[in-house]
């Protein structure tokens, strides 16, 4: 976290940021052959290793990184991550409504997921290089990053037994509206031609809408992110690495989101706390030095003890009551909808 480390300074050299990107490319690469070369239905056990396999690279990364450059920055990578990761699984929550939504044949449903996940890395990388930018410019910025975790923290507990209303969302309904869709899924096909006309498939209308997902959980992620530590290349190692065991991670977990009825609230609760932190990070610098500033050992304390305790009451609470359904939970109220019977 900023504070903890002013006498330390954190230098990656640009060939390490070269290796680290590079290693990211091609585990994306591997990921999006296997999607294009062989659309399958993804099964428990391959999805088992492949969610090892991008744990342990994680974590081997993270203890490499550690080794190099301390502990502390160590601390911070793994905090950030098991942040990220935990964020990453509300981001499961829509995808398994999208998917439904829009009832994407399994086959494909890697396929979405790969692209889905490149998007996000784009996306994020951007908003990192602009968090850096705005903190290294401007103080003020981490009180503004503070207010809205606790302004997302809030809306999101208040809105956590509802799942946002993909359908409606403004970027699916403008790509409906302006890029004509055929009716049917075209095998693996983003893009087909019906009677001379490059129509655009249900599969496009997909990637779009988990790209606008990915475009507001970005949003939230990174100021948390940012909230454990301001080192650009550990804000983007911790998002890059928790995205990538995603797609895994879907197909292994997708049965049991239901029964993790507490997670929208606990990650409530771990973006309040972690806008605290960044207010008094703030105080600290801004207005008197004497402020209390949050230490990522605490921080990584209390994100791991409330996951611990959501997982736990999660899965008490389900097995006294099978009737109970976890949500993704939204930023706003989900409009009732009215004219379903029109679609």
């Amino acid at each position: 976290m900023p504070g903890e480390q002013e006498a330390a300074v954190l230098e990656i050299s640009g060939l390490t940021w070269a290796i680290t990107i590079g290693l990211i490319i091609v585990l994306l690469a591997v990921d999006l052959v296997l999607a294009a070369l062989r659309p399958h239905r993804v099964g428990f056990r391959e999805a088992a290793l492949w969610s090892v396999f991008y744990v342990l690279v994680a974590v081997g990364f993270g203890l490499w990184f550690m080794n190099v450059y301390g502990g502390s920055f160590g601390a911070e990578y793994f905090a950030g991550y098991i942040v990220e990761k935990s964020l990453s699984v509300d981001n499961l929550f829509v995808f398994v409504i999208i998917m439904t939504t829009f009832a994407v044949p399994e086959e494909h449903q890697h396929k979405v997921l790969t692209f889905g996940i490149i998007l996000a890395l784009v996306m994020r990388a951007v908003f990192i290089a602009l968090g850096a930018t705005l903190l290294a410019l401007f103080s003020f910025m981490f009180l503004l990053f503070g207010l809205l975790l606790i302004y997302t923290a809030v809306q999101l507990f208040r809105h956590r037994n509802e799942d946002p209303d993909v359908e409606n969302n403004l970027v699916v309904r403008a790509a409906r509206r302006f890029v004509p869709v055929t009716d049917e899924y075209v095998g693996g096909k983003l893009f087909s031609k019906v009677d001379g006309r490059k129509l655009a498939t249900p599969l496009f209308v997909v990637l779009v809408a988990i790209g606008g997902v990915d475009l507001l959980f970005a949003l939230d992620s990174i100021p948390a992110v940012f909230g454990i530590t301001d080192e650009p290349f550990i804000v983007f190692t911790a998002n890059a690495f928790a995205l990538l065991g995603l797609r895994a991670l879907f197909f292994l977990v997708k049965g049991l989101l239901d029964r993790l009825v507490y997670l929208s609230a606990g990650l409530a609760i771990i973006l309040a706390f972690i806008g605290v932190k960044l207010i008094l990070h703030w105080a600290h610098v801004d207005i008197d030095k004497r402020v209390p500033e949050v230490s990522t050992a605490v921080s990584l304390s209390v994100i791991v003890g409330i996951l611990a305790v959501v997982v736990v009451a999660s899965l008490i609470k389900t097995s006294r009551d099978p009737e109970a359904k976890a949500h993704a939970g939204s930023l706003h109220a989900t409009a009732p909808r009215d004219h379903d019977t029109n679609h």
